[in-house]
């Protein structure tokens, strides 16, 4: 009997166990996307030991109820107690193993701030149907971003920044249905911003500065009414300024400058929510409307480096507030008006026009 029992007792041990575990195929997954890095200095894998990868493996989290690898959060730069003991941060070199895309349930993956991974972002990454947070920024990956990225229903972040990725923005990126969250800053990528970009309609936030993104800024972005945050800047864009990102409900930052833009500046643009305008550096033409009140409110505006012409808008007294305000390098001519917000600013902002005077300039 006690014989029996003891078979017993294993059967039902080998039964549940792997159920309590992760299962050995995301164990190996995990395994063989560790043997592809190389972390000289924190010894974040040296936790990376035994048979179940949900427990106390550094980084990794399952899914309670199946056991399955569930999310990847290895940062570089962390204030996690390992790199307050090293006095550092992270470094590690390697590529990032396509043996990554056997987790199937994977909803979270983070490899942040490493700075010396290389590669490319594996193409079978967007066979991952759980995905939510792919974010990969601050290593240095290059290639392409997957063509088609698109398949990422269910996506809601994607962070690839300061990396070395290049080519174009993928067509099927507008079916990013999901997208929230959006970061392209400081890679190589050039051509246009695919048209339909308005269809991301969940977007907040599209940061893609520092990069070689040409061609017109798309007029379907004004249908992102969720859109409070867009960088553009340091990239060829070219064109006009479509005037209906003035007319956008919730945008409060638009940086633009260091492109060739061309044209005027928009009115609505300045009568609009938008808090931080950077338009500077471009080649924007005309005068500066005059069209400031009460509902202006500019923690910071920058209009420098173009080729504005005329006057300083008198209105801008009328302005609610205006933090920093930058008109310098341009063609403007005439009195500086006095009183707020311009007896707070500096020679500096008004510099290097063509006849601007008063305060804080030379008298007129």
């Amino acid at each position: 009997m006690k014989t029996v029992f003891t078979i017993f007792s294993v059967l039902v041990f080998t039964v549940i166990s792997p159920a309590n575990g992760c299962p050995p195929s995301d164990r190996a997954a995990l395994l063989a996307f560790k043997a592809a890095l190389h972390e000289p200095y924190l010894g974040i894998f040296n936790s990376w030991t035994g048979t179940d990868c949900c427990h106390n493996w550094y980084g990794v989290s399952c899914d309670p109820q199946s056991h399955r690898v569930a999310d990847i959060n290895l940062r570089g730069e962390s204030e996690d107690p390992i790199f307050e003991r090293a006095h550092r941060t992270g470094f590690m070199t390697g590529f990032i193993s396509p043996e990554i895309c056997k987790l199937t349930r994977l909803s979270s993956l983070t490899i942040a701030d490493w700075k010396g991974i290389t590669g490319e972002i594996p193409k079978c990454i967007t066979s991952l149907p759980f995905l939510r947070i792919l974010d990969l920024i601050g290593n240095k990956l290059s290639g392409e971003i997957p063509a088609d990225i698109g398949r990422l229903k269910r996506l809601t972040v994607l962070n690839v920044a300061d990396n070395q990725l290049s080519g174009r923005i993928p067509s099927s990126f507008t079916s990013l249905s999901n997208l929230m969250h959006l970061d392209l800053r400081n890679n190589k990528i050039s051509g246009p911003i695919p048209g339909k970009a308005g269809d991301l309609s969940m977007l907040s936030r599209a940061l893609l500065s520092g990069n070689m993104i040409s061609g017109p800024i798309p007029v379907s972005i004004c249908r992102i009414y969720r859109l409070a945050d867009l960088d553009l800047s340091i990239n060829k864009m070219s064109g006009v300024i479509p005037p209906c990102l003035g007319k956008m409900a919730v945008l409060a930052t638009l940086n633009l400058d260091c492109n060739m833009l061309m044209g005027t500046i928009p009115t609505t643009l300045l009568t609009s929510a938008i808090g931080n305008l950077n338009l500077s550096r471009n080649a924007l033409e005309g005068n500066i409307p005059d069209v400031f009140g009460l509902t202006s409110y500019f923690t910071v505006i920058d209009l420098s480096h173009n080729k504005l012409r005329g006057p300083i808008p008198r209105s801008l007294s009328a302005a609610s507030y205006i933090g920093h305000l930058d008109l310098s390098y341009n063609h403007l001519c005439g009195r500086i008006p006095a009183g707020a917000p311009f007896d707070h600013l500096e020679a500096s902002s008004f510099m290097y026009n063509d006849c601007l005077c008063g305060k804080p300039l030379r008298a007129c």
